[in-house]
């Protein structure tokens, strides 16, 4: 059970109590202020009957307490506890007695002030020795502190054993709490960037035929909301962190992939990360000049790590063109464009007079997911250059067709089954065959004006092979797409890149098999992801194994998944904008409606998004047709 509000976490199990094992704890800013909450009652410690998150950022713990030396089944007492991930827990006693009660309880505290990378690892210390402080305890290292403070105040405060004790009198059929506070020393209550008046994310609200939809929309817009974080430098700009408990800082590939899928939720956060992101671009003249830092990470079996920094650079402003799109003020545009231009000089600098962009160092590897990446940047990068009346857009459509033309030819690898994309392409000029579902971004390929989308790295053909195989046994698991198809040497339904399913990839097929005409296959994919996330209670993490659905089975869990995670939560806003099609340009003030003709999902409706800084609803009926009711003044309904 993580509760996330952040910089402020909460993890217990489903027992409610904090024993100091694992992960368990509140933390803050990446540090774990309190490892241990054991409440006993009575002597004895309640039995847990439920537990359930409320919210993104809280949790109910319901456990029950037999009191009466008479013999039965039925217990007297309720203790309740709500927890925050802001350092907060109300416990609260209900009495179902016919007499009072007067009931001693006990709270057990401990913390070893250990921050999230020790614990991780196995390294964190023992719990600390504890000092009483006010109303409650308090804990010291060389790098931190920290204290719980109690209301009402403890009886008495066992500073050798951690210990609060209470005797508490509830009347027959009444209640009594206490609430404990978990704070860092010297700091202030928690002020989560996601519970702002002013936070980018809007509320936006799902209904329709089915159940699951309003459900995922809005655990998904809560997980936004608690992974929201301020830039501590410029405290107006926000960003996401890209999951919790192991990702809660800045990640920019992730950062930007999710905020470029929650485009319908309003451009805010989209511009404040591409704010954060442009004060720390490589400056000055050399190779890696223009480019946004990032660090590598594993891309599966067959392939070496690769560069997120690229991702992160390619993606850089072909989220600001659609943002320009979905209504991103001008005069932000315009302040943005400049790192959006040292981007692209950055590509085709490293492109050079070749054709492909290449991996780092001699001969480096040609991936086909970087290709298009790139591609969609130069295509999208030209697009908002010509539209700000900036030099360089001619040269970027000529590098992207020439691309398209090379790739059609280079990258396909024939077989009996018509064939397929490679993976990547090695400096001798092998290919590697293996299919993944890195293939999914030559399907994203990106917004333009008048609701066009931009042609793709794959000729018809190919995109219809793509198609099939994607949906495909090897491919679709039945509960979204696996990283790599079951068939290929190195599947591991359990490898985060070799055979997971990775909720980000799966919307993003689902939404360029959309896009491209493939409904069919489109819809067995998102049927998958929805009954994934029925099974985790709506909120997604990032990724699960890929283990093949099966009747009455459930998605396995992956122990080193996210939850929440932000592409995840991201992705659920882009599965079901996806079912409306809404493709806005706002620059020309029309908006274009492409809905999946065939309603896999029945009515829908959409209300509380955002299309240029104004409320959007929209509702898809079960003929597939759809009706915009709710626009900016002056927008249009495209063709």
């Amino acid at each position: 059970m993580i509760c996330v509000a952040l910089p402020g976490l909460a993890i217990s199990t489903e027992q409610g109590q904090m024993t100091g094992r694992g992960l368990e704890g509140f933390y803050r800013a990446g540090r774990r202020v309190l490892s241990r909450c054991h409440v006993r009652v009575a002597g004895r410690e309640p039995l847990a009957v439920q537990a359930r998150m409320t919210a993104a950022g809280r949790a109910r713990f319901v456990a029950t307490l037999r009191v009466s030396p008479r013999p039965g089944p039925d217990p007297e007492v309720i203790v309740e506890r709500n927890r925050s991930a802001d350092g907060t827990e109300r416990i609260t006693l209900h009495s179902a007695a016919h007499r009072p009660l007067r009931l001693p309880v006990e709270v057990a505290l401990g913390t070893d002030l250990a921050d999230l990378k020790a614990i991780a690892s196995g390294t964190a210390g023992p719990e600390l020795p504890a000092s009483v402080h006010d109303s409650g305890l308090r804990w010291s290292c060389a790098t931190a502190n920290a204290s719980v403070t109690a209301e009402p105040p403890p009886a008495d405060a066992l500073a050798s054993a951690g210990l609060l004790r209470w005797e508490l009198d509830l009347p027959p059929g009444g209640s009594t709490s206490l609430e404990l506070r978990v704070r860092p020393e010297g700091a202030g209550p928690l002020r989560a960037a996601g519970h702002a008046a002013t936070s980018p994310v809007a509320p936006a609200r799902a209904e329709g035929d089915d159940p699951r939809v309003p459900a995922l929309l809005r655990a998904s817009i809560e997980d936004l909301q608690a992974l929201l974080m301020r830039d501590p430098a410029n405290p107006s700009d926000i960003h996401l962190a890209a999951g919790a408990p192991w990702r809660c800082g800045l990640a920019p590939a992730d950062a930007l992939a999710a905020a470029r899928m929650a485009l319908p939720l309003g451009t805010g956060l989209a511009a404040g990360t591409l704010r954060i992101l442009a004060r720390g671009q490589v400056p000055g003249t050399g190779a890696r000049s223009g480019m946004i830092p990032g660090p590598r990470r594993d891309t599966g079996p067959h392939l070496p790590p690769g560069c997120t920094g690229t991702e992160a650079t390619l993606l850089f402003p072909a989220l600001l063109a659609e943002a320009r799109r979905w209504g991103l003020p001008e005069h932000e545009t315009e302040e943005l464009l400049p790192a959006a231009e040292r981007c692209l000089t950055w590509l085709r600098t490293t492109v050079g007079d070749g054709i492909y962009l290449r991996d780092a160092g001699p001969g480096g590897l040609v991936r086909c997911e970087t290709q298009a990446h790139a591609h969609r940047a130069a295509l999208l990068g030209a697009d908002l250059l010509d539209a700000c009346g900036r030099p360089g857009g001619a040269g970027l459509r000529q590098w992207a067709q020439a691309l398209r033309t090379a790739f059609r030819e280079d990258f396909w690898a024939d077989d009996p089954g018509g064939g397929r994309p490679a993976a990547a392409r090695a400096p001798d000029g092998r290919l590697v065959p293996h299919l993944g579902a890195g293939a999914v971004h030559l399907l994203d390929t990106g917004l333009l004006g008048g609701g066009a989308q931009a042609p793709g790295l794959l000729d018809k053909v190919q995109t219809e092979h793509l198609a099939r195989l994607l949906d495909g046994p090897a491919m679709n698991s039945g509960w979204g797409l696996r990283g790599l198809g079951a068939k290929e040497p190195g599947y591991n339904p359990f490898g985060h890149r070799a055979g997971a399913v990775r909720v980000h990839e799966t919307a993003l097929a689902v939404a360029g098999l959309a896009a491209a005409g493939y409904e069919e296959e489109a819809t067995s994919l998102l049927r998958g992801v929805l009954a994934a996330a029925e099974s985790f209670g709506h909120r997604l993490p990032e990724m699960y194994a890929g283990e093949q659905r099966t009747e009455g089975s459930a998605p396995l869990p992956h122990p080193a998944a996210c939850r929440p995670a932000a592409t995840a939560a991201a992705s659920a806003v882009l599965l079901l904008t996806t079912l409306a099609g809404i493709r806005p340009d706002v620059p020309a003030g029309t908006v274009v409606l492409r809905p999946v003709r065939s309603a896999p999902l029945g009515e829908i409706g959409l209300t509380g998004l955002r299309v240029a800084g104004a409320p959007f609803s929209v509702r898809v009926g079960r003929l597939g047709l759809a009706m915009v009711e709710e626009a900016a003044g002056g927008l249009q309904l495209g063709g």
